[in-house]
């Protein structure tokens, strides 16, 4: 770390010392205060605005309070609150002569993608900024984010600006006994003059890039990187909301890299509805096995196990169109008469294919080192970085060390930045045989032992693959027969109890804040140009549920057909449409709720709202949050001051599932009541990246459709403050 130290002045033995933490909510303030106070011999007292009220929220004059008592007594105080610009710190710092003691700030000035990512997902924190909502408040604070500087009265300043310095703030601070000092100055500022991202989509778009680009087979050669072509990260969202942020997927990068046999580039092959595993050729570079050899022995195995995958894919990966491995495959593969659907060569990152290579691939496979541990260099590196430390975790439940020859299949977690940017849902390690003198366990140029190893290396990474699909595919299987078994009985059901619940159920639909009082005359225009008339309509709801299995407990009404009707026959309306794809459709919302307010619609049948949304889904959900991703960027370079939500509403009123992206502003003229502010600022609005991360874990989406919380009290989106005016709501409730 950079440091200024001012040696000629340091402080005096046995002071006490007060610590302004500075950083947003999710920077780790509280993390902090509890490391330092389990391992410091130096009495401390932290102050915690969020509890200073009797475990409650309090005011920031019993922060004051309450930390000069501790000063008089001679104990050292932890200032846990914010304090993310002078005004707020000023009065703290005042407490220094007063009490004739230093003043130190510790600065986790984290980057903004962190920190929305650990309050998105917190849960019991005290404050209850947690979940959706922390996303806009944390973004709110850091575009009024002011550093502190020694002229403010600091004696000392430290600057975190990675998790590595927050451990060392950490250790320096946990080590002070009751005797000990610091010297003072300014530590650890690498970029004063850094400007702050405006907007939350700015927070989740990129994808993290590895430290090091890494070559897919080992070498770590970053020779034939363009710089700074994929220096972006996903959206400053470790995916709080984890994402893609290329908005040219197809652009001329990824197309480049992408070698299939017949000369195509793979980037524009659709691998969506097929298992895809993506592998980089193992033990040819740092463990120098030979190339020929090698080829021939990738071949052979890709001969015997695609017949053994039905539809799924295999990918060998390298960095470099230069590789040579990549052009002794395909050119044995081509001899060989290789399914080029069934197995195909990729030029690109095997962390990024997604991202900037336009392929899905469920698994990759992970050249590793015997220990399963990170580090190394090339692709082990690389993987363990992109997927966070989800995956070292998860590897240790599965297994210890790794022999040659053999694999190993790891699950990723969900909140994997790799599961949730770029659909890597399993990870199999595997380790080849090594002829590298320099490496533990040379096998001294014995290619008869050799490769008989990397032929049981292959076969083992294959297996592992094969045993993903038959999984899945068992899954799918069982989940079909289920919504075949639920369509036959609730058709019996349906035929005696449609025609008496249809009133009732339609009444309930039209609770639907999407619309509200507006709702009857837009969908009369929409249904008029539809051709939907209300005479047939309990014929196109039963039929269409008994073909799909969508909804069926649940009778759409003919004005609630319209957003089905436009996906399934976006032809016919190309003048409402922004964008139309095989997935999705993207529409103005007719009424809009703020200034930038559109709908990404599903085009799939029988997935009528999130209550048919099951783990089958998950990359459709994706797809949805991946598009409403690039709308909102679209919205940002426009407007940079404005700042967007990704959700969906927990009971719709409009058949078809449909993601809202909405901007916070919530200026609108047809934002009239409170069951219209309540759909969007409760929990019966959930995020996106909420609703995917349980689909992924637990196969659905959690439903919050009580009435009550349409109809409950008023409260700012922000500060979250209560308003039991609906008039003031309009007027004053934007803080």
């Amino acid at each position: 770390m950079d440091m200024d130290v001012d040696e000629a002045s340091r402080p005096k033995e046995g002071k006490a010392i007060l610590v302004i933490l500075v950083g947003a909510p999710g920077s780790g303030k509280s993390t902090f205060c509890e490391e330092v106070m389990r391992s410091s011999t130096r009495p401390w007292i932290r102050v915690c605005q969020d509890t200073i009220g009797n475990g409650k929220a309090g005011s920031k004059a019993q922060c004051l309070s309450s930390a000069a008592s501790a000063l008089k007594d001679h104990k050292s105080v932890f200032i846990d609150r914010c304090n993310l610009d002078r005004e707020q710190r000023s009065e703290f710092v005042k407490l220094g002569d007063v009490h004739k003691i230093d003043v130190h700030a510790v600065v986790l000035d984290l980057p903004a993608k962190l920190c929305i990512s650990r309050s998105v997902k917190r849960t019991g924190h005290e404050g209850n900024l947690q979940g959706g909502k922390a996303a806009a408040v944390v973004n709110r604070m850091l575009q009024k984010k002011e550093l502190p500087k020694l002229s403010e009265g600091y004696s000392r300043i430290t600057f975190c600006q990675s998790e590595s310095d927050v451990k060392g703030a950490i250790n320096t601070y946990g080590s002070l006994g009751p005797l000990d000092n610091l010297p003072h100055g300014c530590f650890g500022q690498k970029n004063p003059d850094s400007k702050v991202q405006v907007g939350i989509m700015k927070f989740l778009k990129k994808v993290p890039a590895p430290d090091a680009a890494a070559r897919p087979d080992g070498s770590g050669d970053t020779t034939s990187q363009n710089p700074g072509k994929n220096d972006y990260f996903h959206k400053d969202v470790e995916m709080a909301y984890p994402i893609l942020d290329n908005p040219n997927l197809e652009s001329k990068e990824g197309e480049s890299q992408g070698v299939a046999f017949d000369g195509s580039h793979a980037s524009r092959v659709s691998l969506d509805d097929a298992p895809t595993l993506a592998f980089p050729s193992i033990s040819t570079s740092d463990f120098q096995f030979n190339y020929e050899k090698a080829a021939d022995i990738i071949v052979e195995k890709i001969a015997e196990f695609t017949a053994k995958l039905g539809n799924a894919r295999l990918v060998l990966v390298d960095l470099t169109h230069k590789s040579k491995i990549l052009s002794l495959v395909k050119a044995k593969a081509s001899e060989k008469h290789i399914d080029t659907q069934k197995f195909l060569t990729h030029v690109g990152d095997i962390t990024k294919l997604h991202s900037t290579g336009g392929l899905n691939c469920n698994v990759i496979a992970n050249a590793a080192n015997w220990r399963l541990k990170p580090g190394g260099g090339g692709v082990n590196a690389a993987i363990f970085n992109a997927a966070g430390p989800e995956l070292e975790s998860a590897t240790k439940e599965r297994a210890k060390s790794l022999s040659p020859g053999n694999a190993v299949v790891v699950p990723l977690p969900a909140s994997s930045p790799l599961f949730v940017t770029e659909g890597v849902t399993h990870v199999i390690h595997v380790l080849g045989p090594n002829m590298n003198p320099q490496r533990p366990n040379c096998l001294n140029n014995d290619y008869e032992k050799g490769c008989k190893i990397l032929q049981d290396a292959y076969a083992s990474l294959f297996e592992g693959f094969a045993s993903i699909v038959r999984t899945q595919a068992g899954q799918s299987r069982e989940k079909n027969e289920n919504i075949v078994k639920k369509a036959l009985k609730l058709q019996d059901k349906s035929e005696c109890h449609s025609r008496n619940n249809l009133t009732n159920i339609d009444q309930k639909n039209k609770r639907d804040a999407d619309h509200g009082s507006e709702k009857s005359k837009k969908c009369k225009g929409i249904q008029d140009s539809f051709g939907v008339s209300s005479n047939s309509r309990d014929e196109r709801v039963d039929s269409e549920h008994r073909r799909n299995g969508g909804s069926m407990n649940k009778a759409w009404g003919s004005w609630a057909q319209a957003l089905h009707q436009m996906a399934m026959h976006p032809e016919k309306h190309k003048d409402d449409l922004l964008e139309i794809s095989e997935d999705v459709v993207v529409l103005n919302d007719l009424y809009p709720k703020a200034k930038k307010h559109v709908l990404i619609l599903s085009r799939t049948r029988g997935v009528d709202c999130l209550e048919d949304v099951q783990k089958e889904h998950f990359q459709l959900l994706k797809k949805m949050h991946d598009v409403g991703l690039k709308w909102a960027r679209k919205f940002l370079d426009e407007n940079a001051s404005l700042v967007f939500r990704l959700g969906y509403h927990s009971a719709p009123s409009m058949q078809q599932l449909h993601l809202h992206v909405i901007s916070q502003d919530f200026d609108s003229k047809h934002m009239k009541n409170k069951k219209h502010w309540n759909s969007f600022n409760t929990a019966f609005f959930r995020d996106s990246i909420d609703v995917m991360d349980e689909v992924s874990s637990h196969g659905k989406a959690t439903l919050k459709d009580d009435d009550k919380l349409l109809s409950m009290e008023l409260r700012c989106h922000r500060c979250r403050s209560a308003h039991p005016n609906d008039k003031l709501l309009f007027t004053l409730l934007l803080c």
